[in-house]
């Protein structure tokens, strides 16, 4: 992922109603996000058991560690987002706190930014991920008949 230039102007204070809903919405999709992890993990592991070519391992392997590496993402993710959802009480609470409102607001926003990131290289990752499959599909097709 890249880094977040952290150089606001101008912030927008959403309430804690807005970033509460924008959490559960997070939670949800990136949960989603690991069952599907899961799912393409095993689609490729089984895909790739009937075609042992060096080329077919190589490249399953090669998806196999991309996924690796964005479930792990994915993991830090998750826990920084449950972590951020259990401060929220900071927005609430009827104590004047700038300093810590503000830390949490831009804090908001730099996962705004980086859920964001993580949708677009994971969207990269499947696409690819879908032309080593189904390459390896077609072969494998080729050498049943």
């Amino acid at each position: 992922m890249e880094t977040i230039d952290k150089n606001y102007g101008y912030i927008e204070w959403l309430s804690a109603e807005e970033m509460h809903e924008a959490i559960v919405e997070w939670m949800s999709e990136l949960v989603f996000v690991r069952d599907e992890q899961f799912f393409l993990k095993e689609l490729v592991r089984s895909h790739t058991l009937h075609d042992i070519s060096d080329t077919a391992f190589k490249e399953s392997q090669g998806v196999i560690n991309a996924l690796s590496k964005t479930e792990k993402e994915l993991v830090d993710l998750l826990k920084r987002v449950q972590s951020h959802h259990n401060l929220l009480e900071i927005m609430v609470n009827d104590i004047d706190e700038l300093r810590m409102e503000r830390a949490y607001l831009e804090t908001h926003w730099d996962l705004i930014h980086e859920i964001r990131n993580y949708r677009a290289d994971y969207r990269n990752l499947k696409s690819g991920l879908f032309n080593t499959v189904s390459n390896l599909m077609k072969k494998n097709n080729r050498l049943l008949t």
